[in-house]
């Protein structure tokens, strides 16, 4: 992609109303990662909707998703703790009750929802079940219906 700045990968992800990608979780993705900035959450870059084409522009992962990585001997043991704390981290910045932002809870947390780039940074990615909570409370609750994927 080319911008002010020069040229950088992308990634872009086109929603398919046929496999439950439809126009609520296309808002979320972009609500949730307009209002939140962490080094642990991927960042969107820009979105289109024209007629029925729903497109995500992301930052690009290269090393992809860490499902892709679970089995792998390649992956060391301090290499996977360090992507669980990148997670970790993310999601703490989500629930902040302390933050000015609201809460935001993922409800799809995943391995194929961790992106990881070229220094094995893990970072969160696909906000479309997320849900909104109320911000600077120490305990709330939040009900919902099941979401996410099974198991």
């Amino acid at each position: 992609m080319s911008h002010s700045k020069g040229q950088s990968l992308v990634a872009i992800k086109r929603l398919d109303p046929r496999h439950g990608q439809g126009i609520p979780e296309f808002l979320k993705d972009i609500t949730s990662l307009s209002r939140y900035s962490h080094e642990n959450l991927i960042s969107l870059l820009g979105f289109c909707y024209q007629g029925d084409e729903m497109i995500l522009v992301y930052d690009y992962a290269s090393r992809g998703s860490l499902d892709r990585y679970l089995n792998s001997p390649h992956l060391r043991w301090s290499q996977q703790l360090g992507i669980c704390l990148d997670a970790a981290q993310g999601l703490r910045y989500l629930h902040d009750p302390r933050g000015t932002h609201q809460r935001l809870i993922h409800c799809d947390v995943k391995s194929a929802n961790i992106l990881l780039d070229e220094q094995w940074n893990g970072k969160i990615a696909d906000f479309g079940l997320s849900i909104m909570g109320p911000a600077n409370e120490q305990q709330s609750v939040i009900v919902t219906v099941a979401a996410g994927t099974s198991g």
